[in-house]
């Protein structure tokens, strides 16, 4: 995978999506987050996984880390996003050893330089493209590959995230999604 240009500050720390990024109730993404059994059930994966990716170094919770018995790790967008990825990568089949290799390119990445990359994969091998040339060239090598749109896998998660409850890393309280304040506006002015 190749080396992306480095990240000017603050640059993909944002997402378009109203969970992610200013995150919910105006709050950073950096302190929003959602605990381990709500990510292994967006994300299909065993909390048993979850734990061993996490204690081996794959996919580390980016918000808060498990310090002790107890405690809960406390994972943001990006981080069940690229759950996802690693999941998928395993499901085709594609090494650990090289999937390792493909989060830690991940892991520079801003969320918003993932949304323009698809992943590609012959099984042994990932590739990233960013333009429709690179994958035309990809696959003019003849192998069989298969791809993981991130963008498309971002709006999936972003699907199904919503519905669970997220959690703010300095114990404050996340405020209702504004779909939920709407309805009960309505609800309020239907009563009148």
């Amino acid at each position: 995978m190749h080396t992306p240009p480095p990240e000017g500050p603050g640059q993909g720390e944002l997402f378009p999506d109203p969970l992610v990024g200013e995150g919910l109730d105006g709050v950073s993404d950096r302190l929003v987050g959602f605990r381990g059994p709500t990510a292994c059930q967006v994300v299909g994966i065993t909390y048993r996984q979850l734990d061993y990716w996490a204690r081996t170094g794959l996919v580390v919770p980016s918000i808060r880390g498990a310090a002790g018995s107890g405690s809960q790790r406390l994972y943001s967008f990006k981080d069940v996003l690229v759950l996802k990825i690693v999941k998928r990568l395993l499901d085709a089949g594609v090494s650990l050893q090289n999937i390792r290799i493909a989060v830690e390119h991940l892991r520079r990445r801003g969320i918003r330089d993932l949304a323009g990359i698809t992943l590609f994969s012959d099984g042994t091998t990932v590739y990233e493209c960013t333009s429709p040339e690179e994958v035309v060239d990809l696959l003019q090598g003849g192998q069989g590959v298969f791809g993981i749109a991130v963008a498309g896998a971002m709006r999936e998660i972003s699907g199904v995230i919503k519905d669970f409850p997220a959690e703010r890393a300095d114990g404050g309280t996340v405020d209702e999604a504004p779909e939920d304040e709407l309805a009960r506006r309505r609800a309020r002015r239907a009563i009148s």
